[in-house]
């Protein structure tokens, strides 16, 4: 479900684009020294926006080094990395734990019953990191698988997204953490019906359910899913406007204005050209 919020690339200045990837690169150097390559394999876009965002607001110092890697084997490469690099990468391992017991428990898969086992001390390890969080993230699941089976509306299944993505964003707690709560709730909504968009065409051949299958297809489907999607984002943005971002406002700005449509940009073109395809995340 995760993948959606990055940058746009083209619109990036290149010193930008070296700092944001060494952030990206910091966060899978973290992972891999916390929980090896099974880490490794769970970092995300979305997870590099919040440690620029929480970096810049709270101007937390940032450790850096170049190094070359399995990706990147040609020639060194920044790494950058500070605290809430390993708060992110911590709750990179809480998710994609959970993520293997939704997938077991909405479609028996196999695949995902041994990555359940595999994953599995990496999450004890980093339950113990994030005690509160682990908590209030398998809450908001449980509710989300709760009202998925129930078909619920796509409202309401956002909203829990939503709220899930409010404790991914509870840094600390302080006169900061209205906004950065606010944020989360809406970057959340967005990226469960942007996901639910995305996987409308999967669904549908596979029988799963999906909360967009009975508007799809009806006269405005599209304009009405760029509007929630605007909707959403306008929100955040409204709130990131207000927050003291005093670094990396450049790529921040990307993600939030530009970045965040890459997918739903693609899926336009695509529909429009007869093509499909799924996202993935990839290497900088």
């Amino acid at each position: 479900m995760f993948g959606y919020v990055q940058i746009r690339k083209p619109e990036l200045k290149i010193k930008d684009f070296e700092v944001y990837r060494g952030f990206y690169c910091g966060l899978c150097s973290r992972l891999k020294e916390e929980y090896g390559i099974l880490g490794e394999l769970t970092l995300t876009y979305d997870m590099t926006f919040l440690i620029l965002l929480l970096s810049s607001v709270y101007e937390l110092p940032v450790k850096r080094k170049k190094e070359r890697c399995l990706v990147h084997p040609a020639k060194k490469h920044l790494k950058l990395w500070n605290d809430c690099t390993d708060y992110a990468a911590h709750l990179n391992i809480i998710l994609s734990y959970h993520h293997f017991l939704d997938d077991i428990e909405d479609e028996h898969s196999k695949k995902a019953r041994v990555g359940s086992k595999l994953y599995y001390p990496a999450y004890k390890k980093a339950v113990k990191r994030c005690p509160g969080k682990a908590g209030q993230i398998e809450k908001c699941l449980k509710r989300l698988s709760v009202l998925e089976k129930r078909r619920a509306g796509l409202r309401e299944l956002a909203d829990v997204f939503g709220k899930l993505m409010m404790v991914l964003f509870s840094y600390r707690d302080d006169a900061f953490l209205d906004y950065f709560r606010k944020l989360g709730y809406h970057v959340g909504c967005f990226i469960y019906i942007m996901d639910a968009y995305d996987d409308l065409s999967e669904d549908r051949k596979k029988g799963c359910f999906n909360p967009f299958l009975k508007e799809a297809g009806k006269k405005g489907f599209e304009q009405r899913v760029e509007e929630m999607l605007l909707g959403e984002i306008s929100e955040a943005a409204a709130v990131y406007q207000k927050l003291p971002c005093l670094s990396y406002q450049d790529i921040l700005g990307n993600i939030i204005y530009a970045g965040v449509w890459n997918r739903f940009d693609q899926l336009k073109m695509r529909k429009e050209k007869g093509t499909g395809g799924k996202k993935s995340e990839r290497s900088l």
